[in-house]
């Protein structure tokens, strides 16, 4: 499957603003988040490598995207970063991991749309109640009165944060940055 999602140029890139400094060594809260598949996934139970990649929403098609959008450092381009890690799905997994998942503060039936549309090979979680990114201090942002997590990617072994790459920009080359760094440091 090879939808390509172009993102506008001249796009505002994310700082470091040192909101995820503390999350590399972290062990993971044991929390239930709600999948698109409808099961319950708790990240602190998973085995071996996962790799969460945290986006602020999905937009839709035919639906505006909040006012002033492109101009917020590091919003743009959730479906190019969900692209890039379902186009290196088999990459990643020929690379050790075991597990991938999207994560955002959106309900699993707004994700569902996104899953299906986009054809992921992988399940995306919602922590629309927050509890995984208030346990974690997740960095976020607000927009229209919605909170939204800010972009990363998570690497875990096990229920510990290994590695964390924040910011992330530009999102379409996150899940390359990922096979990067697990082709740089095996275990």
């Amino acid at each position: 499957m090879s939808m390509t999602f172009e993102l506008p140029e001249g796009l505002p890139a994310p700082e470091d603003d040192g909101g995820a400094v503390h999350l590399a060594g972290m062990a993971m809260p044991s929390v239930a988040l709600q999948a698109t598949s409808g099961e319950s996934i708790d990240p602190s139970r998973l085995e071996g490598c996962t790799v969460i990649y945290v986006y602020p929403m999905t937009g839709r098609p035919g639906v505006p995207l909040p006012d002033g959008w492109d101009g917020i450092p590091g919003a743009r381009g959730c479906t190019p970063q969900s692209c890039g890690f379902r186009d290196h799905f088999a990459e990643l997994q020929a690379l050790g991991v075991d597990w991938v998942y999207g994560l955002s503060t959106q309900d699993s039936d707004y994700q569902r749309e996104a899953h299906d549309r986009l054809h992921l090979p992988f399940e995306l979680l919602s922590d629309s109640d927050f509890a995984l990114g208030d346990a974690l201090r997740l960095p976020d942002f607000e927009v229209e009165g919605k909170r939204l997590y800010k972009r990363m990617a998570l690497v875990l072994d096990g229920a510990r944060i290994r590695h964390v790459f924040y910011p992330v920009f530009p999102p379409d080359s996150n899940a390359g940055d990922v096979i990067a760094w697990l082709s740089e440091n095996a275990t």
